[in-house]
């Protein structure tokens, strides 16, 4: 086994999307191969509605597919397919753009007027790029949760981990997709296939990730069981952390515990022309999708 080592951590840096969300956005519209299949991640929630109401009007999709992860609040959706429906907290939706889809999605807090949900882009090859747009809607109850004795909590998403599989399939970067909690003090290893790109995004309590090349998992271990946790050693909320390669990431667990997002998938390794919602292979491509935009044939009739 070899232990992935931490290229980077980095905050995720606010900003304003849709129709004025204010959100977080992790990674996006930099390199597209820094984390390829994977496009970009934001974070969005909000303690009132103020921060997210105006939501994400109708826009268009072409080239990728966006996965939604709805943790507290509700979010209202609906598409140019005639699609629409609600998804509450715990639920996930996957949706492949393919050749074309109109959709909005509109945000909704909960009794408390808070909500918070993630949304990741993922990548489609050249072969997938115009295939039929697909919806897949994953409610809380369906997606399996497994604990260890130890008290780490993983929902599995897509994937599979610890003997589960996620709900969500047919996935062309054939992702792992991990909510994993680990308890205060507790160190713990997680497989990670060695060919797929890797990222973690912490959202709740702090940790550190252990680097192959120093020993601070190994200190932060100790300091734990003791009495003091060095604060600066430890990546906390709204943190991503971007992996080299490798076949396991190593977390230990600050006083607070630590929850966070571990994601990985096959890089598609093809060239990227990218254009706001519109992810193509050549400049020609995104050149033509926003033509079709323009004169109305951009959703193509299903066969």
């Amino acid at each position: 086994m070899s232990l992935r080592p931490t290229l980077e951590t980095r905050r995720a840096q606010p900003t304003m999307e849709g129709a004025g969300v204010k959100l977080h956005r992790a990674f996006g519209f930099q390199d597209p191969s820094e984390l390829d299949p994977f496009l970009l991640f934001d974070d969005f929630r909000g303690e009132t509605p103020g921060d997210y109401s105006a939501g994400f009007p109708w826009h268009p999709h072409r080239g990728i597919e966006t996965i939604t992860y709805v943790l507290g609040g509700a979010v209202d959706h609906a598409d140019s397919l005639g699609n629409s429906g609600t998804l509450g907290a715990g639920s996930v939706q996957w949706m492949t753009a393919g050749s074309g889809i109109l959709h909005q999605e509109m945000p909704k807090g909960n009794a408390k007027g808070q909500m918070h949900g993630f949304q990741l882009w993922a990548n489609l090859p050249s072969s997938l790029k115009m295939t039929a747009p697909r919806y897949q809607d994953i409610h809380a109850p369906d997606i399996p949760e497994v604990v260890d004795d130890d008290g780490t909590r993983v929902k599995v998403i897509t994937g599979e981990f610890w003997g589960k599989r996620g709900p969500v399939d047919g996935i062309a970067a054939d992702p792992q997709y991990l909510d994993v909690f680990v308890p205060a003090g507790v160190k713990k290893t997680f497989r990670v296939d060695t060919y797929r790109r890797a990222f973690a995004y912490v959202f709740e309590g702090a940790g550190a990730f252990a680097d192959a090349s120093g020993p601070q998992g190994v200190l932060l271990e100790k300091e734990v069981a003791g009495q003091e946790v060095n604060i600066r050693d430890l990546s906390g909320n709204r943190t991503l952390v971007r992996f080299g390669t490798g076949d396991e990431v190593t977390v230990q667990a600050g006083p607070e515990g630590i929850r966070f997002l571990l994601i990985s998938g096959a890089p598609i390794n093809e060239p990227v022309a990218w254009h706001g919602p519109i992810v193509m292979n050549t400049r020609e491509e995104l050149t033509q999708a926003f033509a079709e935009l323009r004169n109305d044939t951009f959703i193509r009739p299903a066969h």
